[in-house]
């Protein structure tokens, strides 16, 4: 009789299912393979988690159709990894392996273009050993050559690899130069695929030189040590003996990429593989050239922004092993890299890491998870550490690593904090742009250099409302306020896209007395160019960038010093090193500071640390200015004097109190359903079978309404569950779904988050 296997296929189940293996495919179907099989009337695309020691016997099982792949798709700790994300976060098997899964897209050879970049050895250099090629020409001629030959050194060590188009642009010389320095040694030139939302942005990172100060050196010494310390090697199989996890906590500027270079090159002159996450894709671009800078050849950039040809080629270049340094935003996690040494995870505390659709796993936690399976070292970086990671290596579960000062011993900037409530004493003018603001943005303009504007709100105002009957015009699918923007004349709900004209009476009261509330980044750019009329003046936010290229060129136009003042929403805050900003102003900095979750604190302060750090990179000193009506608070406070230890142990302190994480596990189960009575009684359902887990340790709010009680045309209930064991947590969460399936509770009315990191 045929043999049988454990399929995973991606349907929204948490079982497994038997198929049987046709002698045929017998030595194809391994854990870790790619099969098709029949599934009710069509075929499916599953992934072998076992092969059964027994046979099919009498049972009738279908067989499995094809085995495409001539060897598993995904290796062995993979599967391992993949199991254990299914079951840690409750999410059906099947869709948690499609996730890891490349597309199934035939590869066709996508556009290439040059990519330009300095060689490692001349980085550092104070000029490029080039000579020009006219050696009998005029002196002049002679000097303009090595002029020019300056500026492509100059952009190149600035901004890292780019373009061989951009590159040109930005020095200023012409292709054939360019061309011509390759050939003479002093460049580096390759093919590169031009990927569809591709940027070429200036990012956060400092330029790799050949000379690291003393705590860049302190810290990659001791990863180097854990290093060489680690099994795995060329010649030993990886384990968990090598595992460890650090915490790189350095200031903004203060040369964290130089560091995770230097350990991705030791890690690959170990004879093991590198993977680095970083949490947005235009991080994912510039961290990837500047790789493949480093490491000529052997570096694979994995990204949503990637055609499925493309992703598809980089995904089966990885798992041949032709790619031994995998650059990603969350997804690259799963990457089929084999004996992994290094993984990365760069702006560790940033929430695009955690995944909002099934399977809803953390990028940050599975990537030390992913360590732990392979033997590696885990190194998490971030110049605002999660409370969580901060916690770890203060009580010893992670190692600490700190950059205390910028390169080359720059100052932060100074933050001044702008109390709102008096500039209206003083003013009566209750605009977005208080006087002190408006003052410091002048005296740029006069002095030549940019300003940074944030706030971080779309649109024109954050929504309309009556005088007379004091209701806010809502949106008809959520239980939110539209926000108006002015531009497109439109109301715009920013959750499922509904839109409307402003009316012009009052749909309850048929009042004429609609007021707009607030102050967006399109009535900030209003305003500015009132006060500025001569002032170049851009916005950048979703509504101006709506597509990459459009992104790509107002960042590239600030970098190019073409826009004086720049308004932004949090897309502007971190991850650009501008050397022409020499003031940063934050307006509404206390926006987020009401909603009703407990990391909004947390969230303040990170976005104004991480906007701070956008001025004063350069040779000139910065500035930053923060509007509040809410001085006092201890986020802005904290943040002003940029004093992040003071700020853990005080928001640590409120954690404790009032048991949430890292003192508590805390998962999130959501009922939603189009008709309120359904969604009531599958709560109330619910709420009585939770209701005697607390006897058991478990602490179980609700259910209540959601604090957006209606999404998308559902109404919403949640439960918020906390226990000071992940493991009895997850327990009562594996029976809480089993009491649903007999209750008869469909699967889509039941949205489940373990370790949520939105509580909206």
């Amino acid at each position: 009789m045929a043999g049988t296997c454990e399929v995973a296929l991606p349907v929204p189940l948490r079982n497994t299912f038997t198929y049987s293996v046709p002698d045929a495919l017998e030595e194809r179907v391994v854990p870790g393979a790619r099969v098709i099989v029949p599934f009710g009337n069509r075929k499916a695309i599953g992934v072998v988690l076992e092969r059964n020691s027994r046979n099919a016997g009498t049972q009738k099982l279908k067989d499995i159709a094809q085995a495409p792949d001539p060897v598993p798709a995904l290796p062995p700790k993979l599967v391992e990894l993949g199991s254990w994300v299914a079951g840690y976060y409750l999410a059906p098997v099947g869709e948690t392996f499609r996730a890891m899964l490349p597309p199934a897209a035939a590869w066709r050879a996508p556009r290439m273009q040059k990519i330009v970049a300095l060689r490692a050895e001349e980085i550092s250099s104070p000029h490029l050993p080039l000579q020009s090629s006219a050696a009998t020409a005029p002196q002049k001629m002679r000097a303009a050559e090595q002029q020019k030959q300056e500026s492509v050194r100059r952009v190149l060590a600035e901004r890292g690899p780019l373009p061989l188009t951009q590159l040109t642009k930005l020095a200023g010389v012409s292709r054939k130069l360019v061309e011509r320095l390759a050939q003479q040694g002093g460049l580096q030139l390759w093919d590169e695929p031009v990927e569809p939302n591709e940027s070429v942005l200036d990012t956060d990172f400092v330029p790799p030189s050949n000379i690291l100060n003393d705590e860049q050196q302190r810290a990659f010494s001791e990863i180097k040590n854990w290093l060489a310390a680690a099994p795995g090697g060329q010649d030993e199989p990886a384990g968990p003996a090598g595992f460890r996890v650090a915490l790189l906590y350095g200031v903004t500027g203060s040369g964290k990429t130089e560091v995770y270079l230097r350990a991705v090159a030791e890690t690959l002159a170990r004879g093991r593989a590198a993977l680095i996450l970083v949490p947005e894709i235009a991080l994912t671009l510039r961290i990837g050239r500047l790789c493949r800078a480093l490491f000529r050849e052997g570096v694979a950039v994995l990204h949503s922004g990637l055609s499925d040809q493309e992703r598809a080629r980089e995904w089966w270049s990885v798992r041949r092993g032709e790619a031994r340094v995998v650059v990603g935003t969350r997804s690259a996690v799963f990457a089929p890299l084999q004996n992994v040494g290094l993984v990365i995870v760069d702006e560790e505390q940033e929430s695009s890491y955690k995944q909002e659709e099934t399977p809803r796993y953390h990028g940050r936690d599975v990537a030390i998870l992913r360590a732990k399976l392979e033997g590696a070292v885990a190194l998490l970086g971030s110049a605002t550490p999660s409370l969580e990671s901060f916690h770890h290596a203060r009580t010893g579960k992670y190692q600490l690593l700190r950059l205390d000062a910028r390169i080359a011993n720059r100052p932060l900037a100074p933050v001044e904090i702008v109390d709102l409530r008096e500039d209206f004493r003083q003013t009566h003018r209750p605009g977005p742009v208080s006087e002190r603001l408006r003052a410091a943005i002048s005296q740029r303009l006069s002095g030549g250099t940019q300003s940074l504007v944030l706030v971080n709100r779309r649109g024109y105002s954050w929504f309309a409302l009556c005088r007379s009957c004091g209701a806010a015009i809502l949106c008809e699918n959520c239980s939110i306020a539209l926000a108006y923007h002015r531009r497109r004349e439109r109301l715009l709900c920013h959750y499922c896209g509904f839109s409307r004209r402003p009316p012009k009476t009052c749909p309850k009261c048929s009042s004429e007395h609609i007021y707009f509330v607030g102050a967006g980044a399109e009535q900030l750019e209003e305003r500015l160019r009132a006060l500025f009329p001569s002032a170049r003046i851009a916005r950048l936010d979703r509504d101006t960038a709506r597509s990459r290229r459009a992104f790509e060129q107002v960042l590239e136009a600030f970098a190019d010093r073409e826009i004086d003042i720049l308004v932004g929403t949090q897309m502007v805050a971190k991850g650009h090193d501008f050397h022409g900003v020499t003031l940063v102003g934050v307006v509404s900095a206390d926006a987020q500071l009401g909603f009703p979750d407990f990391r909004a604190a947390e969230r303040t302060f990170q976005l104004l640390t991480q906007v701070a750090g956008r001025a004063g990179r350069g040779d000139l000193p910065g500035e930053v200015l923060v509007e509040t009506h809410y001085p006092e608070h201890y986020a802005i406070q904290l943040a002003a004097r940029q004093d992040y230890p003071s700020f853990f142990e005080k928001e640590l302190h409120f954690r404790r109190l009032m048991h949430y994480p890292p003192f508590t596990s805390l998962a999130l189960l959501l009922v939603r359903d189009p008709k309120l009575e359904q969604a009531i009684r599958w709560s109330r359902q619910l709420g009585e079978f939770l209701q005697p887990m607390e006897s058991r340790g478990i602490r179980v709010l609700g259910p209540a309404a959601a604090p957006l009680a209606r999404l998308k045309r559902e109404y919403r209930f949640q439960f918020l569950l906390k226990s000071p064991r992940r493991a009895l947590l997850n327990g009562i969460l594996a029976e809480c779904l089993a009491f649903s399936e007999r209750k008869k509770i469909p699967g889509r009315a039941l949205w489940l988050d373990v370790d949520p990191v939105n509580l909206l």
